[in-house]
C-alpha cells in the first residue's frame, strides 16, 4: 500500500540531507550526503555544482531505498544561502564552480563601492551591508568569465539551481528570502533592482524569476526515483526555514541557531535600515505578503569549545569540556570574548581578538571553561537585546536550535 508523503531537501553547505514527511508530520526516511568544499586561493572558497545536485540525488535516494512504498506528493527546498551557481541555460551544465558564502575573493570590488560612498544607499535598499559575503560582487565576477551573453547564461543562489535541476530545465525561479540576500534586490518594492544592478554591473536578464516561498515552482522532469510531474512548492533560504518552522509569526519573536557561528533572526512588523552589524532581509513572504525579519550573525560561538578543551590540556574534547564546567556553580567573574576571528553582530569589529579576563588565584580551570561555555548565549542576548532596540517591539518568545541546545541548561 502506497503512502503520500512530502519530500524536503535541506541543502547546507557541509552536507545535503532529504526527508519523507507524511501527514502527520512523521519523518518517515532521512538521506545525507556530504560535500567536498576547495580552497583554490587564499580568501576563495568554492563547491562543484555538480557534486551540489548529485548529493541531492544520493539523499532522495537513501530515502527511496529506506521507503520505497511511499509516494511523493509534493517537494520542498532550503539551502545555504548567499552561495551562487552560473550555468548554460540550453545544456544546463556549470560553467564555474559554486561560489560560496565563505568566499573573500571579491573584498577588493566591494571596499572599492564603499570607499565611493555607496554604502548608505545598498544599506537603505536592501538591508545588508557591502560586504564580500552577499552574491551581488560575486555574480558580476562570475560574469566577467564569459561575458554578458545573458541570453545563454543563468546565474542564481542554490535554491534556483535545484529548481532547475529538479525540473528538467523547465524553470528557473527562485523565492523572495533568498533573492534578498543578493544585493540586488529590494527588499521593499520585493522586486530586482535596475539602480543597484547597473551599480554591481550585473545582467538583470540572468537572474531567476521572484516568487513567493510558498508558490509553485514547476514539476518534476527526469529526476532519477521520482514522477515526472511532482510540483515544488515552497522554497526559502535555511535559516529562515529555520525560524518559520519555529511557527515564529509574531513580530519580536526570535530563533538563534547554536552552532560553529550562530545565527539570531527576530520577526519585524515593518522594514528599517539596520545598525550595530545587523542586517535586515525578508523572512518569507505568502500570498504576496512580506513578513521581515533583522537578522544577527555571531561569528565564533561552538567553535570556541573544541579550542578551550585544547587550551586546557583536554585534547579538544568538547564533551569533557562541558562536564568541567558543569562542575562548578558560576564562572567566578572570568569572562572569555570570544573574538577569535573578529566580532560579529553587534558589535562588528572584524579588527577585535579574543581575550580572558577576572582572573584570579581562586580562578580554576573549572571557571575558564565555565566562561566559555556560557560565552555562546552571552552573545545572543547581546544581539537580541541591540535588535529591540532597532524594532518598534520590545519583546517575544526565543526559540533555539542546533547541535549545542543538546548541553545541559
Amino acid at each position: 500500500m502506497s503512502h503520500d508523503v512530502i519530500l524536503t531537501i535541506d541543502q547546507g553547505t557541509t552536507n545535503t540531507k532529504a526527508l519523507l514527511i507524511d501527514k502527520q508530520a512523521r519523518i518517515v526516511a532521512l538521506g545525507s550526503s556530504p560535500l567536498d568544499i576547495s580552497y583554490p586561493k587564499p580568501g576563495w572558497v568554492e563547491q562543484s555544482a555538480d557534486q551540489l545536485w548529485s548529493s541531492v540525488l544520493s539523499a532522495i535516494k537513501q530515502c527511496l531505498d529506506v521507503a520505497p512504498e511511499h509516494n511523493i506528493i509534493a517537494i520542498g527546498i532550503s539551502n545555504q544561502r548567499e552561495s551562487v551557481v552560473m550555468w548554460d541555460a540550453s545544456s544546463g551544465a556549470a560553467l564555474a564552480p559554486a561560489i560560496t558564502w565563505q568566499c573573500r575573493r571579491t573584498t577588493e570590488l566591494t571596499e572599492k563601492l564603499k570607499a565611493n560612498g555607496h554604502q548608505d544607499e545598498v544599506l537603505k535598499k536592501t538591508g545588508l551591508p557591502l560586504d564580500p559575503l552577499f552574491p551581488a560582487t560575486k555574480i558580476h565576477w562570475l560574469q566577467s568569465l564569459t561575458g554578458k551573453q545573458s541570453k545563454s547564461k543563468c546565474i542564481g543562489t542554490v535554491d534556483s539551481w535545484l529548481i532547475w535541476k529538479l525540473t528538467g530545465g523547465q524553470r528557473f525561479a527562485t523565492d523572495r528570502s533568498n533573492a534578498s540576500r543578493t544585493q540586488l534586490f529590494n527588499v521593499q518594492s520585493g522586486k530586482w533592482d535596475k539602480t543597484l544592478c547597473a551599480l554591481f554591473d550585473v545582467d538583470d536578464s540572468m537572474l531567476a524569476e521572484v516568487t513567493d516561498s510558498k508558490h509553485s515552482f514547476g514539476y518534476t522532469k527526469g529526476v532519477p526515483g521520482i514522477a515526472d510531474g511532482v510540483p515544488i512548492t515552497s522554497a526559502i533560504g535555511d535559516s529562515h526555514a529555520a525560524l518559520f518552522g519555529h511557527g515564529a509569526f509574531t513580530a519580536g519573536e526570535t530563533k538563534a541557531t547554536f552552532g560553529t557561528g550562530s545565527s539570531v533572526m527576530m520577526v519585524t512588523p515593518e522594514f528599517k535600515v539596520p545598525k550595530d552589524g545587523m542586517t535586515t532581509t525578508i523572512a518569507w513572504s505568502i500570498d504576496d505578503k512580506i513578513t521581515y525579519a533583522l537578522e544577527g550573525n555571531i561569528l565564533v560561538s561552538a567553535s570556541l569549545f573544541p579550542w578551550a578543551a585544547t587550551l586546557l590540556g583536554l585534547d579538544g574534547d568538547v564533551d569533557q569540556l562541558m562536564k568541567l564546567a558543569e562542575s562548578v556553580t558560576d564562572s567566578n567573574d572570568v569572562m572569555i570574548v570570544p573574538a577569535l576571528v573578529g566580532l560579529g553582530a553587534p558589535h562588528w569589529n572584524p579588527a577585535a581578538r579574543g581575550e580572558i579576563s577576572g582572573l584570579s588565584f581562586n580562578s580554576t580551570p573549572a571557571h575558564i571553561a565555565n566562561a566559555a561555555a556560557i560565552s555562546m548565549p552571552l552573545q545572543v542576548v547581546d544581539v537580541i537585546n541591540a535588535m529591540f532596540k532597532q524594532s518598534s517591539v520590545s519583546n517575544g518568545r526565543i526559540f533555539v536550535d542546533g547541535g549545542p541546545t543538546r548541553n545541559t541548561p
